[in-house]
């Protein structure tokens, strides 16, 4: 393999961890795993997390296992699921580990190219977050809830149920809301499909402001352009951390999108990535994931603030999920005229 044309990032790294179906604790390498580590030398991980993040992941793992070469790249969701597919129908199969979006999963699982791990580090993660078969652990998620403006709003006049939002004070563009339908698609299961569709019909009425990026839609509600906004709790949090008059809270069920970390049936380094798999996910990882305002899934390290992810009910928008996503997407555009 030409790393050249691989690695958007390339450098030098080590590697750790445990073994599924043994009982290393936490943190402690299974002695098999590294030595297989070593004869490998090489770990090739393709992610859609951010650049910056990957790397400081990278580095740590560099500087605890200096053994190992970890080859990055990093892309988007659409072409990452693009370059695997077109490996895989070339015979080649480059990547360990795939991390990123729920819509890495399905195109790659039709394929069998996923193999079943459950990392003993998972044992530190609620189980709504641990794929019962094995093809999947969170490795960090996404919390959809309703941001508010605080100049515009006083907290005793923020909706604080889904069906508050229906209520005819927020008709009329004062709602933002996301082009994706994937709150739509999660709370069908939760909802019942006719109730779930029945319910974004009568928001779609609201005449609310939707947006195709959560970035965009976050930054237009600290600018006043609407008082309230269905978004990403992140995004509002690290707003209001900056001074920003924005704040959130959950609606419940709140939403969270599950971003997983998988393993390759065909690897060539299959040690190597079992180690890197487990970094992602042990607490150093999860450290890092924090540290980035990102939300981390372990339970002893905890998102700041925790309620990011915990202190109500939540739903999954699992992996499993997107296999259908597209059926609701057309129905989700016809319900808010999009385009």
């Amino acid at each position: 393999m030409k790393k050249a044309k691989v690695a958007i990032f390339c450098l030098m790294l080590n590697a750790p961890f445990s073994v599924s179906g043994l009982s290393w604790p936490q943190g402690t390498p299974d002695p098999k795993l590294i030595e297989g580590a070593k004869k490998e030398r090489e770990v090739i991980w393709y992610t859609t997390t951010n650049l910056e993040t990957s790397k400081r992941i990278a580095d740590l793992f560099q500087k605890k296992y200096p053994f190992v070469n970890v080859v990055l790249y990093r892309t988007g969701n659409a072409p990452l699921i693009s370059r695997i597919l077109l490996e895989a129908r070339a015979g080649k199969y480059e990547w360990d580990v795939v991390g990123g979006g729920g819509e890495l999963f399905v195109p790659i699982m039709e394929k069998g190219l996923i193999a079943q791990y459950r990392s003993p580090e998972a044992r530190m993660i609620d189980e709504d977050l641990v794929d019962k078969q094995g093809f999947w652990t969170a490795y960090s998620a996404t919390t959809f809830v309703l941001g508010f403006n605080t100049k515009i709003l006083e907290k005793q006049d923020i909706p604080k149920t889904y069906d508050a939002l229906l209520d005819p004070r927020w008709k009329g563009q004062k709602i933002g809301v996301d082009t994706s339908a994937g709150m739509l698609h999660a709370l069908m299961p939760v909802w019942g499909k006719e109730k779930a569709i029945s319910y974004f019909r009568q928001l779609a009425s609201q005449d609310p402001v939707p947006k195709d990026s959560t970035s965009l839609m976050a930054q237009l509600l600290s600018a006043g352009e609407f008082p309230i906004a269905m978004g990403s709790a992140h995004l509002y949090e690290l707003l209001n951390r900056k001074g920003a008059p924005v704040d959130w809270i959950p609606l419940e069920p709140a939403v969270v999108r599950v971003i997983p970390a998988m393993l390759g049936a065909k690897a060539r380094h299959s040690n190597s990535g079992k180690l890197l798999y487990d970094f992602l996910i042990a607490k150093d990882g999860q450290e890092v994931i924090k540290s980035f305002n990102r939300i981390p899934v372990r339970k002893d390290v905890l998102p700041d603030p925790p309620r990011l992810l915990r202190g109500y009910k939540r739903v999954m928008m699992y992996p499993e999920l997107y296999k259908s996503l597209d059926e609701t997407q057309k129905l989700y555009n016809e319900i808010f005229k999009l385009r």
